[in-house]
């Protein structure tokens, strides 16, 4: 007997499937769950919310969640650490940072709300922790299908 859920469960299984919501989880090990994301180019607007699932407070083991260019991760990662804290560890207004959270702490969620039109289709872009010294290992590919 055939279930009637079958297809609907093999398109949520299969991996071209994309949505305009995510959620992505970060530890006191510096970690994000994801190493890549994933949104369908027919989304008019994506949100991602971040969830802190460690147990240390933003001062210690903060962290965020941002996206930019590839190449822009490594120059605006370390532009970001003269930012402070205040600024979450992004320099104020750079277009460079096409979408960003603040830094929370442990237990804390926070999410933003983005245009993907602005972004290209295939485009190489990232996502990352701005928080000092996280950037280097904490990072994944943001897709666009």
């Amino acid at each position: 007997m055939k279930s009637i859920f079958a297809l609907p469960l093999m398109l949520l299984a299969s991996s071209s499937f994309a949505a305009c919501n995510l959620e992505v989880e970060a530890n006191d090990a510096m970690r994000f769950n994801l190493p890549e994301m994933a949104v369908d180019a027919s989304c008019k607007e994506v949100t991602v919310k971040l969830k802190h699932v460690g147990k240390l407070p933003a001062a210690s083991m903060g962290h965020n969640w941002v996206l930019a260019k590839t190449t822009d991760v490594a120059p605006l990662a370390t532009a970001g650490m003269s930012a402070g804290a205040a600024n979450s560890y992004l320099p104020a207004g750079d277009a460079r940072v096409l979408a960003a959270t603040k830094v929370i702490g442990g237990g804390e969620e926070t999410e933003v709300k983005f245009d993907l039109s602005k972004l290209e289709k295939g485009g190489d872009y990232s996502f990352f922790c701005s928080f000092p010294g996280h950037w280097a290992i904490m990072k994944g590919k943001f897709v666009i299908k």
